[in-house]
């Protein structure tokens, strides 16, 4: 009949980046971080989860994901890329830190901050 119904509108950006903050325009790279371990039983509501898996929304640009685990007080391996699945690694005489990693290498991790 002619009439057009447009019922697809776009009318709020808010799709931002986890490392820059800034608005991402076209589909958001995901970053996923695996779980420590896994639990037997679920959570508790009081109680907090050691790291949050995401998904975390980064622009393509690696320079943001590292500056979203600086600010988390992560490190990374310089062994290893960012990918879309990091495993986390716990540093060695701090209970607090966590190392991020691809876990596609079969050496050491050389964490330096991120």
């Amino acid at each position: 009949m002619g009439v057009s119904i447009r019922t697809i509108v776009k009318d709020n950006v808010a799709i931002r980046c986890d490392g820059c903050r800034d608005i991402i325009e076209g589909t958001p790279w995901r970053v996923n971080v695996l779980d420590i371990v896994a639990t037997e039983r679920p959570a508790d509501w009081s109680e907090q989860p050691a790291i949050n898996p995401g998904p975390f929304q980064f622009h393509s640009d690696e320079s943001c994901v590292r500056a979203w685990m600086a600010r988390r007080g992560d490190l990374f391996c310089r062994r290893g890329r960012v990918r879309e699945i990091m495993r986390p690694i716990p540093i060695p005489g701090d209970a607090r830190r966590w190392g991020l990693c691809d876990g596609l290498h079969r050496d050491a991790h050389e964490f330096v901050p991120a």
